[in-house]
Parts: structure tokens; sequence; C-alpha cells
């Protein structure tokens, strides 16, 4: 009989590189419907030389690409060893792990994400649930987005959820149907830019605030042809180094205009994704603490409830959901959604690795 009470860790890994997030989660499934508490949450920080090779792992072979999932499975075990250890976590049934993706191509078959070995469950010596996307991709699917799932399920309350992270990602319902994709870059290029200026990341939008925008940027930014396409799609760095950067390094000399000019520019996309630009948003994600592009994101939908939940659920969102995808897989339901990600149908993702033969 399947239980209805889990005790899991989310482990989430982005591609703004801010570190690694876990999470002490509780689900219930109670009067059909699913409840969660977060407990300890930390995110733990990757070493420089560890953000230098993320960063640049879109460009190695696949050999190469091996060679750094040995490495990072043994970092990311480490970390959730550790993070069971400071809080002297038990009976866990399972650490729910997306791993990080270095390699993002859909549209060639392909997704990778590091850190989903089974040596994870050895190293741990826990059940690991992983290894999200590839079924996805191998089904005809983007791989991405995985959270949307999460959002029907446990904030239904809201018409929207937007995520503001590496990327930018909505989920909302259309006629019965859960409906997400990626809007554009957020941190992957805000970061980048921060840290000319000797900043790890633009704080509270300080440095963007007092620029201008640049309008032969940002409407090159606009006319970009993935804005042009419709769902469902998604973003990865092959898309930043290819069609972002190429336009934005030629303005790097003035940051904060540079900075000003494409948090404008992620506002327009917000607004022209929404297909009603009315009702409440729920907004997580590291970019929810940019106060000038909440600003500029409210401007833009001056119609829209915009809610910015306590600090543990805004920074461990997604920890939070791939919790509980983690949870469907044990449960052999469905975690991941075809409206979403385009797959042939809907189905349950993941790999379960047991610290034992």
């Amino acid at each position: 009989m399947t239980k209805d009470s889990y005790r899991v860790i989310g482990v989430m890994s982005g591609t703004s590189l801010d570190g690694i997030d876990m999470a002490q989660l509780t689900f219930t499934f109670a009067s059909g419907k699913w409840h969660f508490t977060i407990g300890n949450a930390q995110t733990v920080a990757y070493p420089e030389d560890w953000v230098n090779r993320l960063r640049n792992a879109v460009n190695l072979d696949l050999k190469s690409i091996a060679t750094l999932d040995g490495s990072y499975t043994k970092l990311l075990s480490s970390a959730i060893s550790k993070f069971i250890s400071d809080n002297n976590l038990t009976d866990i049934d399972a650490i729910c792990s997306h791993g990080h993706t270095v390699l993002h191509q859909p549209q060639n078959g392909i997704t990778i994400q590091i850190g989903n070995r089974p040596e994870i469950a050895l190293l741990t010596n826990q059940k690991i649930v992983c290894d999200f996307r590839v079924q996805d991709v191998e089904m005809g699917g983007q791989g991405a987005p995985l959270v949307p799932i999460g959002d029907r399920l446990l904030f239904a309350d809201y018409n929207y959820c937007l995520n503001l992270g590496g990327f930018s990602n909505v989920s909302f319902e259309d006629n019965d149907r859960r409906i997400a994709f990626d809007i554009s870059p957020v941190n992957t290029m805000l970061n980048k830019y921060a840290n000319l200026v000797g900043k790890d990341y633009d704080d509270k939008g300080q440095i963007a605030s007092v620029g201008n925008i640049i309008p032969e940027l940002i409407e090159k930014l606009n006319s970009l042809p993935y804005y042009k396409t419709t769902w469902p799609k998604s973003l990865g760095m092959e898309f930043v180094n290819a069609e972002i950067f190429p336009l934005t390094d030629h303005y790097s000399a003035d940051i904060p205009d540079l900075l000003h000019t494409f948090c404008e520019h992620i506002a327009i996309q917000t607004e022209s994704a929404l297909p009603k630009k009315t009702g409440k948003m729920l907004i997580t994600g590291g970019g929810a603490y940019h106060d000038f592009l909440i600003d500029r994101i409210k401007h833009h939908l001056p119609q829209m409830e915009i809610v910015i939940p306590d600090k543990k659920l805004l920074e461990f969102k997604e920890a939070l959901i791939f919790g509980l995808l983690g949870i469907l897989k044990l449960r052999n339901q469905n975690n991941v959604l075809a409206s979403v990600t385009g797959a042939s149908q809907d189905h349950s993702s993941g790999r379960i690795f047991l610290p034992y033969d």
C-alpha cells in the first residue's frame, strides 16, 4: 500500500551557479491534496574553481563531461552528507536531486545533468531519486520545465507561478492543461555583468536602477526569434552564449545601462508571455530580490497582484518541487506533463538508486 507521508531532501543546482540548494521537506497527502513543510534549508556556495568548471562545461566534449560528472558526483554527495549530519536528519525516505545541467539541446535529443550517477547513493548511504529530464527528451519532449506539475499540485491558488532564476519560467492553467515554458535569461546574464564590476550579483538592482535604456540593444533583444516561438520551449546556456552575449558584450563598457536595459527586456518579455494580464502571480527565485526588476515587472503588469513569499519558499521552491517529483516517482505516478514539455505523453520520470546492490 502506498503511504501518504514522506520525509525527503530536495536538492537543486541551477544555471545561475549560486550553489547547491538543499531543503528538508515533509509531504503529506490528505483529502486529495498534497501539503508540505520546509524544515532546515541551505545553499552551499560553489568554490570559485567549480563555478568556472560548471560555467565552461557547455564547451566540453562528452568524454570530458563524463570526467566532470564523476568529480561533481563526489562534490554533491559530500554536500548532501554534510547537510544530513549537520542537521541530525534521520528516517529519510529519499534524496530527490536534480543534478546540474551542463548540456541542453532537446532539439537534438540531448540533455545532460551531472551528479546523477549511481555512486551518489553509495556515497550518501541514501536512496536517491534523480535524472528527471532525460526520459522526457527521449519521448520527444523538451526535458523542461519540470517544476509546473508542482505548481499545479502545491500552488493552485495562483494564476501564474513565475520563477526568476538563471532563466525565468512561468506556469499556468489553460483550459485544464498546465502550460509552462522558459521566458528569458535572467541571472545567467545579470550576474555575469555584475561580476565585471566586482559584485557577485546586483544587490536589489542598485546598479541597474541608476542606468538608462540603450534603445538599439533593447530592440535587438526583443527581436530575437525565440520570443516569437510558441510553447513548448526551453532555454539553456547555449542560447545565452549564441544569442545574448554577442549582443550585450558590445555594451559592457557601461554596466549600469546594460543591466537597466536587460531588466527592461525581462519585464517586457514577462508581460508578453502571459495570455491574461490580470490575476495573482507568485514570484520565486533569486531574481525576486532584485527590487528594480520587480518594479519593472509591476510597471508592465499593473493589474497583476504580485506575491513574493517568505525567504524559504522564495529560495527553495525548486528544491521543494524536485522533492515532490521524487515522491511521485516512488509512487509510480506521473511527474512530468506532456502539455508542458511536448513529450508524447505524461509520464513518471527519474531513476532510483539504492545504497546497496
